[in-house]
């Protein structure tokens, strides 16, 4: 293929604006806020599974203390009636029933609201391992805010520099011969990138280094070849630079 050393030279800069696209969309695709985002949901997905744990655990402790008051409330209720019933009189021995009935209700009482008030502080600290949960989750979703803020913002300096570069593409590429275009994008799509410049005996793409035969074919070829890469086939360009 024949091109003026004028159109392969400008081929570079249209494998710079490429390149810089590439680049782009990489570190769209690799934000450290996105794996951070990710590390972040899992932690919270974690924490969300302690919390219901937790949350388990305070709602069973209040549970068993509601039905120990619930009991409590009966004994208390049983206790009233029998005293109201001593206070009425009778006979001796249903006097000393209601009073042995009254002193087993108060020991009952008694059980009752020892359980109770240790129920109630394993409650306290039941609860006090929930809040400290969700303060930990609480935490985590502000990271998560912060780390998606973070992400949106560089989100969007990335699509106006590609904007940016996808517009200055636009005419370097159709300033340059169709031919030429159509072979530089046959190999950027297989390969990544479809031109290189040729420096000191060495592809600009593979870095692989010209000796002998191979050598004299690229500093022998007119100017207007358009030379490839025996090892990478990309494009060599041949400018000043080159050292030929």
């Amino acid at each position: 293929m024949k091109a003026a050393p004028e159109a392969q030279r400008r081929l570079l800069d249209l494998q710079a604006v490429d390149t810089t696209l590439a680049q782009l969309a990489h570190r769209r695709k690799s934000l450290p806020e996105l794996a951070e985002i990710d590390a972040v949901a899992r932690e919270i997905s974690a924490l969300e599974d302690e919390r219901v744990r937790a949350q388990v655990v305070v709602d069973d402790l209040e549970r068993d203390i509601a039905r120990l008051e619930k009991d409590i409330d009966q004994v208390r209720q049983r206790k009233d009636k029998d005293q109201k019933r001593l206070e009425a009189g009778g006979s001796l021995r249903e006097v000393e029933g209601l009073q042995h009935e009254m002193a087993t209700l108060k020991r009952r009482q008694s059980e009752l609201e020892d359980a109770e008030l240790e129920l109630m502080e394993q409650t306290e600290t039941a609860s006090a391992t929930l809040a400290e949960v969700q303060g930990r989750i609480a935490a985590a979703v502000e990271r998560r805010s912060d780390a998606e803020r973070r992400r949106d913002d560089a989100l969007g300096e990335i699509a106006k520099e590609l904007e940016f570069k996808t517009q200055a593409r636009v005419p370097l590429a159709a300033d340059l011969p169709d031919d030429l275009v159509t072979l530089y994008e046959k190999i950027r799509s297989e390969t990544g990138m479809g031109a290189a410049l040729f420096y000191a005996g060495r592809c600009g793409a593979c870095r692989i280094e010209l000796y002998g035969a191979d050598l004299n074919r690229v500093k022998s070829a007119p100017k207007d070849d358009v030379v490839r890469c025996e090892e990478c086939r990309r494009i060599m360009v041949r400018t000043a630079e080159s050292g030929l």
